[in-house]
Parts: structure tokens; C-alpha cells; sequence
């Protein structure tokens, strides 16, 4: 399906409606993007909260923007807050991480704002967006809030190691070289000084303290240098008794720096996803 067959597929009187705004982040203000397609005026049950991806180092809000308009396309019932956060080329670690709670926590103050009730939130991201929406979710834990129903992780980047298989044997491809490559440059902007790169908000994979998250979605891809640390990180959920489901994705030309977010894009993911936020139980409002 193409973002024409979704919004074709809208019910009478739901209409797609994007919209820039700033919502605050730990020290400044932060560019973010609303997306709505029920409708118009009325509150959405639902909230996701989405982190895009580029390694820490770059991307913003029109990368992932063709999937976030069929992700709400396909979720009527969401509202989709997709935010900026600082990059390491401005701050290192661990500014990103303290924007993107600092985003949870604005968005749970202007539920008007952005027409949503206040009942559910997902946390949700890609690559080093998905980093972010892992942290957030221990952060909500750590720091009382706020409540999370679930996080949607997309081909996260959780171990700054790279002690994976898939990131030590994928490399040998000459298709994957460059990604493993981008991946340790991205960690080294990031993650300046080594000591931080045991930080559980900074490596979730290697965190001993996974008790009482949300249920996960991970989605990893087949010849992605980050598959294996995506489903290891799932089984580590699993074991700490976290309602998790982790589902590998055919391969994608990951070398484009684009390919992520146009493997997001595929009917699979979206089909996950919308099953997934089904099935969550709601939060009552507060």
C-alpha cells in the first residue's frame, strides 16, 4: 500500500492534518510535528511520541515523515508527536536523552495542544531515535513518570560496543561496511568520553535494570549490522518479564541512509505496529 491507498481508506470526515510546533525540550525549545487523521477537532485517545533516527549526529523531521503520515493514516485513533532533540555535534550525551523525557513530560502538560486526551502514550523511534525511546522508557520508570503504555523500537541502536555478531559479521559485506562504519562514528560523536558508554541511558542492551517497563515492539532487519543487538535486547525484556514482541523484517538496501525509514515504511511494519498498539491496555487518565 502507498500513502494514497491509506488516505484513501480514511472513514467520512477524517482528514489528514500535519502541523509544525515547538514543544520544550531539557534546555530549549525544539522543533516538532503533529500528525492527526480523525476527526477534525475531536481529542484522540491515543498518543505516540516518535524520535527520528541518524545516529545522534543528524536527521530531523523529514526523514521519517512519509512513514509517519501512513503510520497515522493507519492509526486514526493517534495523535503522532514526532520531536527534534540535540544533536551531538551541539551536545554530546546526555543531551538528546534529557530532550527527548523533557518531550514526554511537555506533551503530557498540553494534551490540548495537541488534541489528544491524555489516556495512552507510546513511546516510539528509529535507529538512534529508537536509542532514545528505550532510555525514555527507563526514565519514565526512574523518574515517576510519565506513564508509558508501550515503546516502539525500529531498528534501534543500543549497544555502543558493537559486540553483536551481526555487527561484526555483516561488515565483511561490502554493502554493510559503510553502516557499521556510520554506527561507530555516530558513537564516537555521541558518546565522547568512554566511561559513558556503560550507561544504561546510553547502552539499554547492556542494562541490569530492566524490571518494570512497558511492552515492547522490536523490529529488527535481516541484514542490518543492528539486528542482533535489537533481538537480544528483546529477549533481555522478555526475561525481566516484559510483555515484548521482536519481529525480523526482510532485508532492506541499508547502505542508503534513507533505507531505514523506507523499510519502516513497508505494509509489514505498519501492520506490527498497529497490532501492537491494539493490544495495549489503557492508561487512566491523570
Amino acid at each position: 500500500m502507498t500513502f494514497a491507498d491509506y488516505a484513501a481508506e480514511l472513514a467520512p470526515g477524517q482528514a489528514l492534518k500535519i502541523r509544525d510546533i515547538e514543544v520544550q525540550g531539557a534546555q530549549d525549545a525544539l522543533g516538532a510535528r503533529v500528525y492527526t487523521a480523525g476527526v477534525p477537532g475531536a481529542k484522540q485517545p491515543n498518543l505516540m511520541v516518535f524520535f527520528h533516527g541518524g545516529g545522534f549526529v543528524a536527521g530531523d523531521l523529514d526523514d521519517a515523515d512519509d512513514f509517519l503520515r501512513c503510520l497515522v493514516l493507519s492509526n486514526p485513533d493517534h495523535v503522532v508527536l514526532a520531536a527534534n532533540y540535540t544533536l551531538a555535534k551541539v551536545r554530546p550525551f546526555p543531551a538528546a536523552v534529557e530532550d527527548a523525557h523533557a518531550v514526554l513530560l511537555w506533551a503530557k502538560k498540553n494534551k490540548s495542544k495537541l488534541g489528544w486526551t491524555g489516556k495512552q502514550m507510546v513511546v516510539s523511534g528509529i535507529e538512534a531515535g529508537a536509542n532514545l525511546a528505550a532510555v525514555c522508557a527507563m526514565m519514565s520508570r526512574d523518574r515517576g513518570g510519565p506513564p508509558l503504555a508501550g515503546q516502539v523500537l525500529i531498528m534501534p541502536m543500543l549497544d555502543p560496543g558493537l559486540s553483536t555478531c551481526s555487527m561484526r559479521s555483516l561488515p565483511t559485506c561490502p554493502d554493510q561496511a559503510e553502516v557499521a562504519d556510520q554506527c561507530a562514528a555516530a558513537y564516537r560523536g555521541y558518546l565522547p568520553n568512554a566511561a559513558d558508554r556503560t550507561h544504561p541511558y546510553a547502552s539499554p542492551l547492556q542494562s541490569s535494570r530492566l524490571k518494570n517497563l512497558p511492552p515492547a515492539l522490536i523490529l529488527s532487519s535481516e541484514d542490518d549490522p543492528l539486528r542482533d543487538e535489537a533481538e537480544q535486547y528483546g529477549s533481555k525484556l522478555i526475561a525481566c518479564g516484559i510483555k515484548t514482541t521482536v519481529r525480523r523484517m526482510a532485508a532492506a538496501p541499508l547502505q542508503d541512509a534513507s533505507a531505514r525509514n523506507e523499510c519502516a515504511c513497508k505494509v509489514q511494519v505498519l501492520s506490527e505496529i498497529s497490532s501492537f498498539v491494539a493490544g495495549l491496555g489503557q492508561e487512566p487518565e491523570s
